[in-house]
């Protein structure tokens, strides 16, 4: 926006581009992607803040995704929720209408099993 040109001070590192991302073994997103490592793409300034990494987890947030050296927090899901993931990159950009990103493929997949059983989608 322009009256943001001027703002020098924006917070956390520019992530813009491709980034690596290796994925947990038994995760929703190595489901999704039937592979150990992706490559995603990001534009955002936005990080997980690793402060809270062990208290969430404990909780029951899953990290599922990271940075090839651990630093980065990629992919979260809940641990018992029947399909919850967030992450940090933006799949809609490698996603087209006959041929869809991973994620949203399975995340649409399991709301039409849910609803076929009978449950809220």
């Amino acid at each position: 926006m322009p009256e943001q040109r001027a703002v020098e001070e924006k917070g956390a590192t520019m992530r813009l581009g491709a980034y690596s991302c290796s994925l947990q073994d038994r995760s929703l997103a190595r489901k999704a992607y039937a592979a150990p490592e992706i490559s995603e793409r990001h534009r955002h300034r936005y990080e997980f803040n690793n402060d809270y990494r062990d208290l969430l987890s404990s909780k029951g947030l899953r990290v599922t995704g990271v940075s090839p050296d651990n630093r980065l927090v990629e992919i979260v899901e809940v641990e018992g929720h029947p399909w919850f993931l967030g992450c940090q990159f933006h799949p809609e950009f490698q996603s087209r209408p006959m041929a869809p990103h991973p994620l949203f493929r399975d995340f649409i997949g399991a709301a039409y099993a849910r609803a076929r059983q009978g449950g809220p989608a």
